[in-house]
C-alpha cells in the first residue's frame, strides 16, 4: 500500500533542503544570539533547533511511509506519519516551557540587548524562515508536512517579532524587557499551534472519522446504491492525513448469487472512492442483517434512516 502516500520522493526532497537551511539559520543564531545577549534570538534559536529535530523525524517518517506492506504490517508504515507529528507536536511544547521560563527570568532579571544586532540576525532568520515554508508548502492535508510546515510558519512569525523589538531597543537605547516580551508571545503562538497538532494526530490514532468525511453522506451513498437495502456496523477512519479507510455490513436487496453479491459490492466501492476518496474499503454483504453482539463496544447497529434522525 506505499503508493497510496502520494508525493513521498517530492516530500522528501522538500524536507532535506527545508533541514539543510534550518542547520545554518540555528548556527548562525546561537552565535549571534551569545554575542548580543539576547534571550529573543537565543529562544528563536532553540525553537529552530527543534525544527531541525522535527524536519529529521518528518523525514523519516516519509522514507518509512514508503515501505511496502507485510505480514506484521499489513496496512504498511503509514502511520509514521502520524507519530511524526505528535512526537513533534510533544517536543514543541517541550521546548516552550523551556524558552517561556527562560523569558520570566529575564523580564525579572533584565541584562542590556544590542539592539542591531538582535534586528539583522532576526531580518535573516525570517527570510530563511520564509524560503523555508516555501520549499515546505506542498498543499497538502498531510498532518505530517503540515506539522513541519507551521513549525516555519511559526518561526517567521517569531522573527518578526523580534526583530521588531530589536528595532525598538537600536533607536531607543532602552526597553530591554520587549526582548523576553517577544519571546513570551513567541511562546504563546507556538504552543496554541502544538495543542492543535496533538488534538488532530490524536483523532487520527484513536481511529476517529475523519474530519473530511460526513458519516450521515456515507450512509446515505451505501444505501442509495442500487442492490443495496441497508447498511450497518460501518467504521471509517484514516491511516494516515490523505488515506482514508472503512469497513461496513451491507445488506443487499433479496437473495442475490454470489457473483450478483459482488457486482453490488464493486458498485458500492466505486462509489465511495469517487465520492469521498476512500482508499480501502472492507464490505461484508448480506441478504439479512446479522445478529450484533451489544457488548461489543465497536457496533454500530443503526440503519441509515435511524442514523440521520441522530
Amino acid at each position: 500500500m506505499a503508493h497510496l502516500y502520494p508525493g513521498v520522493v517530492d516530500r522528501s526532497t522538500r524536507l532535506r533542503v527545508a533541514l539543510g537551511i534550518n542547520v545554518a539559520l540555528v548556527v548562525g543564531q546561537v552565535i549571534f544570539g551569545l554575542t548580543a545577549h539576547s534571550v529573543g534570538l537565543l529562544a528563536d534559536a532553540g525553537h529552530n533547533l527543534s525544527d531541525v529535530a522535527a524536519l529529521g523525524v518528518s523525514l523519516v517518517a516519509v522514507v518509512l511511509a514508503q515501505r511496502a506492506a507485510n505480514e506484521r504490517k499489513s496496512f504498511g508504515y503509514h502511520r509514521a506519519t502520524i507519530l511524526a507529528a505528535q512526537v513533534n507536536a510533544a517536543s514543541i511544547l517541550t521546548v516552550t516551557g523551556l524558552l517561556a521560563w527562560g523569558a520570566i527570568v529575564r523580564l525579572i532579571h533584565p541584562a542590556d540587548v544590542e539592539g542591531t544586532t538582535v534586528a539583522i540576525v532576526a531580518a535573516v532568520a525570517f527570510a530563511a524562515n520564509l524560503a523555508t515554508v516555501r520549499v515546505l508548502n506542498d498543499h497538502s492535508r498531510d498532518l505530517n508536512m503540515r506539522a513541519a510546515l507551521l513549525h516555519m510558519v511559526g518561526d517567521a512569525a517569531a522573527s518578526v517579532a523580534v526583530f521588531a523589538a530589536g528595532v525598538v531597543i537600536a533607536v531607543t537605547g532602552g526597553y530591554a524587557r520587549l526582548d523576553p516580551i517577544a519571546s513570551l508571545v513567541v511562546s504563546a503562538l507556538i504552543a496554541w499551534r502544538a495543542v492543535g497538532l496533538l488534538r488532530e494526530t490524536t483523532d487520527v490514532l484513536l481511529e476517529s472519522t475523519p474530519e473530511n468525511l460526513d458519516t450521515a453522506a456515507i450512509l446515505a451513498a451505501i444505501a442509495g446504491t442500487p442492490g443495496v437495502e441497508s447498511v450497518h456496523d460501518l467504521h471509517t477512519w484514516s491511516l494516515s492525513s490523505e488515506v482514508a479507510a472503512l469497513s461496513a455490513h451491507v445488506v443487499l436487496d433479496g437473495h442475490p448469487s454470489l457473483e450478483e453479491a459482488q457486482v453490488v459490492a464493486a458498485r458500492v466501492k466505486t462509489r465511495l472512492t469517487r465520492e469521498f476518496t476512500i482508499a480501502h474499503a472492507t464490505l461484508e454483504v448480506e441478504c439479512e442483517t446479522c445478529g450484533v453482539d451489544e457488548r461489543d463496544p465497536c457496533a454500530i447497529t443503526t440503519t441509515p434512516a435511524e442514523r440521520l434522525r441522530h
